[in-house]
């Protein structure tokens, strides 16, 4: 029988040239139709079983650049201007949950998909996960075949069982339990698998990560193997991912959906699956001690600098906070930096710059050219960025003042958010006579910058993800600033605030694994001390319900718009409750004149009436905990049944 499997064309370690910087893969596109390869010659060394595989990673959607204008966040943390109300943001406020087949605009479903596809906008989650399953099943049914090392047969054994646990994983946080489909099914087979509990699936994908994890190494460049692409091989699975997903995967499970069901809503919030989390902290464990010892590639980057415009001082800096989500002038630098955990191929540098980073600023006056969407954080999520020592907002300690609402805050608010008096355009010389007045963002109530259409409807922007000099006057989107955008699946700084909560889970502040000398408090308290903010108060540390709170807060702001906010709010059954259905803008009324602002930092200045308006208002019953899976597949056979509600 023969397979044409088109990336082998490649030739083994040297393909996934995208986002690894190699030769490009394109040229298999000028192969005739004989150039296919039989099952004996795919599988019979590690180069050509190495090219079976790379096929799955390039199909790894990019979540941000699947479109021209895409959508990867649904809970209480964003909302689109006026224009995106077709996109998957506002369908999901609606309750409209079946958008995501439908509209094309966001990550999980893409009309065509091609796996075998460079073009980013032909990779989604739902066919692709599919397809790269069997293919794992596939290789996995070969193993036999491959003649080589048993470093060699160990790395390709690894990346295999990784890339079937990952993929059912990914599959499960939206749909709920599946099918685990471990064996491959010819066309004769009849399909009768049954659809799993959430928790039995994750079973199965536990003991896929976890032979993930003993058999691959921490980095690739150390083994023999890995030599022929040494410093090329920072996407390649290890060790340290197989972990971070093996914790992952226990945390989902043990977390308060996937153990009481939706029923009970909010109610059960706190009411975690205390084994499944102590498994996640245990796998949480082992990775951190590997990186607190010295023994990884993977650290925290540094937060180096302190207010709104440092990082205007300091961009191109090594290391830099920033890095984690964009870099630029580093000759199209893949962002990540040494925090980067887990991420796909980045197929085109450039539509970072024509796409995402002009999705992110006020319209008004052509201020941001191109497409007329903006992604806006609510008030909400703004309101959890707490204060710089460590309370949030609406503690009597804490010393948040309404008349200086944007002063002494948690050092990310700065490096995040756009707010009112924001010194937006640097190059002012640069822009028009109509756009001049818009280089200090007005966001005030009643503001031109407040239009519903093309400004805010939320009294804020966001630079965390796009450099607020993605403008008109200082055009950071233009080829020659090597602009290059990509958002991680799994970062460092994740891995201590998940290890925090399995931990919190099952024994409060004081708890930790026992592999790991760090505590719930102390891995939460690592990532505030990064950017500057104080640890965690004393007064949360005693209540666990208080504590947890913390670390859920921790997460919203540490992990802002980079597509967790819905699964967190999912599994903790606050989906569907108040206030996290509602989203707010922020209104108040400037007291400071225009010069204030051109001489002083906007931290610093005084408004009147500060308040919160309601803008939406979700209205979500319990089948919202989970997507309709499509009814073309729940029609496929008895078994396969569509979620309750749809």
């Amino acid at each position: 029988m023969k397979y044409t499997y088109k990336t082998l064309l490649c030739s083994g370690l040297l393909v996934l040239a995208v986002g690894l910087g190699m030769t490009s893969c394109e040229d298999y596109l000028d192969k005739s139709p004989e150039s296919t390869v039989s099952e004996e010659d795919a599988f019979k060394n590690f180069r050509n079983f190495q090219g079976f595989i790379e096929e799955i990673y390039n199909c790894i959607p990019d979540k941000e650049k699947c479109n021209y204008c895409t959508s990867w966040n649904w809970g209480d943390d964003e909302l689109f201007n006026s224009m995106g109300d077709a996109h998957m943001t506002h369908q999901a406020d609606l309750g409209n949950f079946r958008a995501w087949q439908s509209n094309g605009q966001c990550w999980l479903y893409r009309n065509p998909s091609n796996p075998a596809s460079t073009d980013k906008f032909q990779h989604s989650l739902w066919p692709h996960s599919w397809y790269c399953i069997r293919k794992a099943n596939v290789g996995l049914a070969n193993l036999d075949k491959l003649v080589g090392t048993q470093e060699e047969k160990d790395l390709i054994a690894g990346q295999l069982y990784f890339f079937r646990a990952w993929w059912h994983f990914e599959l499960m946080t939206f749909w709920g339990g599946l099918p685990y489909v471990d064996q491959v099914f010819d066309a004769t087979q009849e399909l009768n698998l049954p659809r799993l509990t959430y928790q039995e699936c994750a079973d199965k994908a536990a003991e896929d990560f976890r032979r993930a994890a003993d058999l691959l190494p921490v980095d690739w460049d150390k083994t023999s193997a890995g030599k022929a692409t040494e410093g090329k091989n920072q996407l390649r699975i290890n060790k340290i991912m197989a972990l971070g997903y093996l914790g992952k995967n226990y945390l989902w499970a043990g977390s308060p959906l996937m153990k009481n069901g939706a029923q009970l809503g909010g109610t059960q919030t706190y009411n975690y699956d205390e084994n499944y989390c102590k498994k996640a902290a245990q796998a949480f464990g082992e990775l951190l001690t590997l990186v607190e010892s010295g023994q990884t590639q993977y650290a925290l980057v540094e937060f180096n600098y302190s207010n709104i415009y440092d990082h205007e001082k300091a961009k191109g800096a090594s290391n830099s906070y920033s890095d984690l989500f964009y870099t630029r002038r580093q000759n199209w630098l893949m962002p990540g930096s040494v925090e980067a955990i887990f991420r796909g191929p980045s197929a085109d540098y450039n539509g970072s710059n024509w796409n995402m980073t002009k999705l992110w600023g006020p319209k008004v006056a052509g201020l941001v050219a191109h497409d007329k969407i903006i992604h806006l954080p609510t008030a909400n999520l703004v309101e959890m960025y707490g204060m710089a020592n460590g309370l949030p907002l609406d503690d009597p300690q804490s010393g948040f003042d309404k008349r200086h609402p944007f002063k002494n805050r948690d050092p990310r608010f700065y490096h995040d958010v756009v707010f009112d008096g924001f010194h937006y355009v640097l190059a002012e010389d640069k822009l028009s006579d109509a756009q001049k007045s818009y280089a200090y963002c007005e966001l005030y109530t009643g503001a031109d910058m407040r239009s519903a259409d093309l400004g805010s409807r939320t009294g804020y922007f966001f630079q965390k993800l796009v450099p607020h000099t993605c403008n008109e006057g200082d055009k950071e989107y233009d080829w020659g600033s090597n602009l290059h955008t990509y958002l991680s699946y799994m970062r460092l700084a994740d891995i201590y605030l998940m290890y925090a909560e399995s931990c919190a889970a099952f024994g409060g502040s004081s708890a930790k694994s026992d592999n790991c000398t760090l505590t719930s408090l102390d891995a939460i308290n690592k990532i505030r001390a990064r950017c500057g903010a104080e640890e965690v108060h004393s007064s949360y540390i005693a209540d666990s319900k208080k504590f947890m709170d913390e670390i859920r807060r921790e997460r919203a702001v540490e992990l802002s718009m980079e597509g967790f906010r819905f699964n967190d709010l999912q599994r903790w059954l606050l989906l569907t409750e108040s206030p996290y259905t509602e989203k707010y803008s922020v209104e108040f009324d400037r007291v400071e004149s225009a010069d204030f602002y051109k001489n002083n930092d906007p931290a610093e200045a005084e408004v009147a009436n500060y308040r919160h308006e309601l803008i939406v208002k979700r209205i979500y019953g319990t089948k919202h905990y989970w997507f309709p899976l499509p009814d073309d597949d729940v029609y496929l056979y008895l078994e396969f049944g569509q979620n309750p509600g749809w």
